[in-house]
C-alpha cells in the first residue's frame, strides 16, 4: 500500500500554495534525473506523495490552454472584488476558488501508481463522487468533459467540481476543486471551464443548507485513500483505504 502524506493548509493564498507543489515537484524531479544519470545515491531516495487540502481567498486562475476572453470583467472590477488572477501551467480554462471552497491539490508520483493521466483524472472525479455520495447528492461525469457533475445527461447538467492538473514525468500539481459553501455569485464574472451552455452548483445549494467544511474534508480523505489504495498519513493519524 502506498503512503501519501496529508496535509490541510486552511486557506492560503493562490501563489504561494502554487509554489509549494513546485517545490515537492522540483523535489521529485531532481531524484528521477539523479536516477537517470546513475546516482546511486538517488536509488536509495524516496519520492514522496502528498495531498495538499486548502482553500484560497477570492481568485480566478486560467489554465495553458484557457482563453483569456473567459474572463468577463476588467482589472478595476476585479479590485472591487477583492479577487486576484493567476494565469497558470495546469490544463483546463478558466475557474474560480474562495471561501467555502474544498481544495485538493494531489502531489503524487503516478510512476508508483499507473502511468495513465486519464485513469488518474477518472480516479479523482470517484473519489469526489463518493464524497457526494455520502451526503447523499448524485454525482457523475459529463461526456468529453472533465469534472464532476449533477444531472450531466439533461438540460439541467451543472459543475459541482472543477479540475485541472499539470504532470511532469508523471509527477504531478493542481487538482481540484470542489464547491461547498462556494459564493457562486463569482462564476457569473467568468465563462466557467470555458463552457457557455452549463451552470454550476455547489453542495450547500443543492441541499439547502450549510454544510460543515471540515467534514467534507475528512469525508474526501477517506475516499481519496480508498480510490488510490493508499493510507493517507496526517501529523495525527493515517487514513488507511477502506
Amino acid at each position: 500500500m502506498k503512503t501519501v502524506i496529508l496535509k490541510d493548509l486552511g486557506t492560503i493564498e493562490y501563489g504561494e500554495a502554487w509554489a509549494l507543489q513546485e517545490q515537492y515537484l522540483k523535489a521529485g524531479l531532481d531524484i528521477k534525473s539523479a536516477r537517470f544519470h546513475g546516482e546511486t545515491a538517488a536509488l536509495e531516495q524516496a519520492i514522496a506523495h502528498y495531498l495538499f487540502l486548502c482553500q484560497h481567498p477570492h481568485v480566478y486562475t486560467l489554465g495553458k490552454s484557457g482563453i483569456p476572453e473567459n474572463l468577463l470583467i476588467n482589472d478595476q472590477r476585479m479590485k472591487d472584488l477583492e479577487v486576484t488572477f493567476y494565469k497558470t501551467n495546469r490544463g483546463g480554462d478558466i475557474t474560480y476558488h474562495g471561501p467555502g471552497q474544498m481544495v485538493a491539490y494531489p502531489v503524487l508520483d503516478l510512476e508508483q501508481f499507473f502511468t495513465d493521466l486519464g485513469r488518474y483524472m477518472r480516479t479523482l472525479e470517484e473519489a469526489v463522487i463518493l464524497t457526494l455520495q455520502e451526503y447523499g447528492i448524485v454525482a457523475g461525469r459529463l461526456p468529453g468533459s472533465t469534472g464532476v457533475w449533477l444531472d450531466a445527461d439533461t438540460p439541467q447538467a451543472r459543475k459541482i467540481c472543477a479540475m485541472g492538473v499539470k504532470s511532469s514525468r508523471w509527477i504531478t500539481i493542481h487538482g481540484l476543486a470542489l464547491n461547498v459553501n462556494t459564493n457562486l455569485d463569482y462564476f457569473n464574472y467568468i465563462v466557467p471551464c470555458g463552457i457557455v451552455d452549463k451552470g454550476v452548483t455547489s453542495m450547500k445549494q443543492e441541499l439547502g443548507r450549510k454544510v460543515d467544511e471540515e467534514g467534507v474534508k475528512q469525508v474526501f480523505a477517506r475516499q481519496f485513500a480508498h480510490v488510490f489504495e493508499a493510507a493517507l498519513i496526517a501529523p495525527a493519524a493515517a487514513v488507511p483505504a477502506s
